[in-house]
């Protein structure tokens, strides 16, 4: 992968599907194999028979499609409790590649379709993972630059910037630190933008303050409700 790397913690992830029903899904399957992948490695590419259906444990995954031209497009992007795989036909329409070393379950088709515990669980995760992409469809129809990098910041920001939002408690500071297991240009693939593009809209939040970058490895937030009104979003 081209770009400048910035290592990373924990990917955020869009699962909500409630506690009791956690253990439920593709991990509790008898039938369940697990996998460990290395970072940057390939779990399926698009148009490979779809013959399973994965579940992250642990790391982070981002499905991507490319172009004939060779541009890519990364559609979604997969933390612990995510599921991906999961086939309207007989092919996968995305790649899945990891981002980390990551372990993953996963079930056969065959097994997810007769498993009336397992059909719960993709459909409540699956719920979850579709507002995301509706979301996503909103950043690259409609908004801008800035609001793409700064959206894209506040998804990895714990129990901030959504609507039950009610903003830093119990600190005078409203700091976070983000890291991202993404290069810059999977950023950029993710957002829609050039690799310039994203390197120049955190270089301008650098400059008024709303960001830091540390080690290269990390960016600190200094003012979390400040980059949320950058997103477009309120």
């Amino acid at each position: 992968m081209s770009g400048h790397r910035m290592a990373s913690g924990n990917v955020a992830s869009r699962s909500s599907y409630p506690a009791e029903t956690e253990n439920k899904g593709i991990m509790s399957s008898d039938q369940s194999r697990h996998k460990t992948f290395p970072a940057h490695g390939i779990i399926f590419f698009e148009g490979d028979p779809a013959n399973n259906i994965y579940e992250v444990a642990d790391g982070s995954v981002m499905l991507y499609k490319l172009l004939p031209d060779g541009r890519r497009q990364v559609v979604e992007i997969l933390g612990p409790g995510d599921l991906f795989g999961v086939p309207a036909g007989e092919v996968y329409d995305t790649s899945a590649e990891t981002l980390t070393e990551t372990l993953v379950h996963m079930v056969s088709r065959k097994e997810a379709e007769s498993s009336s515990t397992i059909q719960e669980h993709m459909k409540t995760c699956l719920v979850s993972q579709v507002q995301s992409l509706h979301e996503h469809a909103v950043l690259l129809g409609r908004k801008s630059a800035h609001e793409r990098v700064a959206s894209f910041l506040m998804r990895f920001v714990p129990h901030r910037g959504d609507f039950a939002c009610i903003g830093p408690q119990g600190t005078d500071s409203d700091e976070s630190v983000v890291t991202l297991h993404m290069t810059r240009q999977e950023i950029a693939d993710y957002l829609g933008l050039t690799i310039e593009t994203v390197s120049r809209v955190l270089s301008d939040m650098k400059r008024r303050k709303v960001i830091t970058m540390e080690k290269q490895d990390r960016i600190r937030i200094m003012n979390v409700c400040g980059l949320c009104h950058l997103t477009g979003k309120y």
